[in-house]
């Protein structure tokens, strides 16, 4: 996502970002955007928190475990979900991570 910050018509945007990958969502390698699943954007900080608490009840329910960063990454994981990674000649682990992304007019 490219955001000017010069732009006015961003002064207040709050975006919920789902991703799959084998890698926890904070570390955004190159190319992490591939892995976005649904990207869901708020124009009020009201219906952005009520979707992104909304959202990690439910991943809280379908996951075993979780891990959260900096109070805007989530990773969310089964031990039972992972795939062959030929490269790495070993099992890879399945995340579900969620990014909370705050634009706020200062």
């Amino acid at each position: 996502m490219k955001i000017s910050n010069d732009s006015k018509e961003w002064a207040n945007m709050y975006t919920i970002i789902y991703m799959k990958a084998d890698y926890e969502p904070w570390w955004k390698f190159e190319g992490w955007e591939a892995f976005i699943q649904t990207e869901d954007t708020f124009e009020t900080k009201e219906l952005f928190e009520r979707a992104l608490q909304q959202k990690l009840a439910q991943f809280r329910s379908s996951y075993d475990n979780e891990v959260a960063k900096e109070g805007q990454y989530w990773a969310f994981w089964s031990e039972d979900e992972s795939f062959y990674c030929e490269a790495c000649d070993d099992d890879a682990q399945v995340y579900h991570g969620i990014i909370a992304c705050k634009i706020e007019e200062k």
